[in-house]
């Protein structure tokens, strides 16, 4: 390695370093975790009312995996009201 290259090598371990530094932080974690292979988690599918809370937690975003909803049976109840915004 010649000596003309040393402050170059430096400059770009100095550049990586700041970069690997960020760790991508500065946003906001979901309320509910996600599901292993992309889904919807089960704990989330327990009630009508669990299923709200986690589809009311997903912040939008046009950057994240969308979710797996192939398999999905949305929790259902015959005697409980109307989920309302308030």
């Amino acid at each position: 390695m010649s000596p003309r290259s040393l402050p170059a090598l430096l400059a770009a371990l100095a550049v990586a370093t700041a970069l690997a530094a960020c760790g991508g932080g500065g946003h906001d974690d979901p309320v509910a975790p996600p599901a292993a292979a992309g889904g919807v988690p089960a704990s989330a599918t327990a009630s009508p009312e669990a299923f709200a809370r986690y589809v009311g937690s997903l912040a939008p975003s046009e950057t994240a995996e969308p979710i797996d909803l192939k398999n999905l049976v949305p929790p259902v109840s015959e005697s409980a009201e109307p989920l309302t915004k308030g």
